[in-house]
């Protein structure tokens, strides 16, 4: 599928480019759609293209030996995924699927590195980026070695409601609704887990579920229930 009738104008990495740069990038680009749970990245493939999603969500995972989902990210549009590959040339470190139906346009790691070499302000952009993996690496990997399953579930909620709450404000909204299978993945559990868990806060006042979203009353007890534990 050719550029033609597609935009990467949402794309906010690209900002830096003409708009005459980004109308070519948009004609080299490879446009692909994906339904969801389609694979777009297997984990140790040779391939080395750069992703741009223009519509829907993906996820970026890995399986155990036992076939367990292990999730480290998800990815809106305007988000940009595989640059790693085209920066190293190694294999691919964990595999991608869509969520959803999903329109991604693809780069040649050539076409990307050009870019990088033509406009610096990307650089800064790809080194960003690679800064928020390491940090949201360090604080999984101090959860996973500090926290129990249960405390690395509030840990998780902490953090979702944190990327919802509104600045200065106790309580947040997190919407969609999380799938109990995916907070489970993200941290290194089971469902039954996540359910207990969200079961037991309920009760305690801090989380209620409403139609379309999860409810968090009280951030600062949340928080609380994290930092105790890790302190000790």
């Amino acid at each position: 599928m050719t550029g033609t009738g597609h935009s990467l104008a949402d794309i906010p990495f690209l900002e830096p480019l003409s708009e005459t740069s980004r109308a070519a990038l948009e004609q080299r680009a490879r446009w692909v759609r994906y339904t969801a749970n389609d694979t777009i990245i297997d984990r140790e493939n040779e391939s080395r293209d750069v992703f741009f999603v223009v519509e829907g969500r993906v996820r970026v995972v890995n399986f155990s030996i036992s076939g367990r989902e292990i999730s480290f990210d998800e990815i809106e549009p305007g988000g940009v995924f595989g640059e790693l590959a085209a920066l190293d040339g190694m294999p691919r470190s964990a595999a991608v699927v869509a969520l959803n139906d999903t329109l991604v346009a693809t780069v040649s790691p050539d076409t990307f590195l050009n870019l990088l070499r033509d406009y610096p302000d990307l650089v800064i952009g790809v080194m960003q980026e690679l800064a928020k993996i390491v940090r949201a690496s360090t604080e999984r990997i101090m959860d996973l070695s500090t926290l129990g399953a249960l405390n690395r579930v509030h840990s998780e909620i902490l953090r979702e409601a944190r990327a919802h709450a509104e600045d200065g404000a106790n309580t947040a909204r997190i919407s969609p609704i999380p799938v109990h299978a995916d907070i489970a993945a993200r941290v290194s559990t089971t469902r039954e887990t996540v359910a207990r868990v969200l079961s037991d806060l309920t009760k305690q006042g801090l989380v209620k579920r409403e139609k379309d979203a999860l409810a968090i009353l009280d951030l600062e007890r949340l928080e609380d229930l994290v930092e105790e534990v890790r302190d000790f």
